[in-house]
């Protein structure tokens, strides 16, 4: 299969409902997912807004996800860890991987990278407000 870059809020799109996919199926992942987001369809096109507006440098994309993360760490005890960031990004890349190829798509995983390191260490600060 010869595979393209991501050009377009459709591939955003594929991109995101694949790898989600996973994230409900993952044996440690899908408890924390599951539990804290209860409108699938609405979730899944906040993500492709989130990651059109970083991928392509849009600015539409009106959501704070810092926030949200340090809500589902307190709703589940302070257990997120680097593991848990470690298994998102796996999946994120293998998603990619299997999807897309181009600058993109490495950019893709470069910002999920910077973000997935961003996020735990603020969770990690919040914890000690």
């Amino acid at each position: 299969m010869v595979k393209k870059d991501i050009k377009s809020r459709e591939d955003v799109f594929l991109l995101v409902t694949s790898f989600y996919k996973k994230v409900k199926k993952h044996q440690v992942l899908a408890p924390f997912f599951n539990d804290a987001i209860k409108d699938w369809d609405a979730h899944l096109e906040r993500l492709t807004t989130f990651w059109e507006s970083s991928l392509f440098l849009k600015t539409k994309y009106l959501g704070n996800p810092l926030d949200v993360h340090v809500k589902v760490d307190k709703e589940n005890n302070n257990s997120i860890t680097e593991l848990h960031f470690g298994l998102w990004l796996n999946l994120w890349f293998q998603t990619i991987d299997e999807l897309f190829e181009g600058h993109y798509a490495e950019n893709a995983k470069r910002r999920a990278r910077k973000m997935g390191t961003f996020l735990h260490l603020k969770i990690f600060e919040a914890r000690k407000r």
